[in-house]
């Protein structure tokens, strides 16, 4: 770029740094970088208060697992059940919900991501490969529990589901319902329940992954 005689040399390349500025971040939004790529927690974190305090506002509460719930309601579970004859129109909004994460989920695994592995660190990668996961830090999940349709892994699978089914209607909610939901409204019981998480989650790992694989 030629800089005409008499001009300001410090204010013209302050102009153009502004103007190279510019125009990498609107080739940035454009290209749609900015949904290809992780979004930091000072944008993430926020944007889910706004969801909590629109749902506040509304009176209503987030959680998963109570679709669950519904989706038996709607199959007609509360002629035989008291805890499921409720008015499942009611929870319609948060079908939507599920069917938006679904959808969602799989737009952006197919559609928007270079479906690039995330990052975890040596040393959990070393701790898993002593427990036979070899593919740990190569794949999004393990493929020795995922990958393998054996009779045990299904098994191991279909027990799972159960127990996280039946777990966090006992609970009254799970991950979404109670550290989302239930801490922004202040509930004890959701933070008991949270702290349970954290607690069952390292027993999992350091106690009982080991005696299952």
């Amino acid at each position: 770029m030629l800089i005409p005689n008499g001009a300001n040399v410090t204010k013209v390349t302050e102009e153009i740094k502004c103007t190279d500025y510019i125009c990498a971040n609107m080739k940035y939004f454009l290209h749609m970088e900015w949904i290809y790529n992780a979004w930091p927690w000072y944008v993430g974190g926020p944007l889910v208060a706004l969801i909590m305090l629109a749902l506040i506002y509304l009176g209503k509460s987030f959680g998963f697992s109570s679709n669950f719930r519904t989706m038996c309601a709607m199959a007609g579970a509360g002629k035989s059940c008291s805890f499921f004859d409720f008015d499942w129109r009611t929870q319609r909004w948060n079908l939507l919900f599920l069917l938006g994460s679904i959808v969602g989920g799989y737009v952006s695994v197919h559609y928007l991501s270079d479906n690039q592995v995330p990052a975890i660190s040596t040393e959990t990668i070393a701790q898993l490969k002593s427990m036979n996961f070899e593919s740990a830090g190569a794949t999004f999940v393990p493929t020795e529990i995922y990958g393998d349709m054996s009779l045990s892994n299904v098994l191991l699978l279909i027990v799972g589901g159960l127990l996280i089914g039946f777990g966090t209607r006992y609970a009254g909610g799970c991950t979404s319902g109670h550290a989302i939901s239930g801490l922004s409204d202040l509930q004890l019981p959701s933070l008991i329940a949270v702290i349970g998480f954290f607690i069952g989650g390292l027993l999992m790992v350091h106690g009982l992954f080991p005696l299952i694989f």
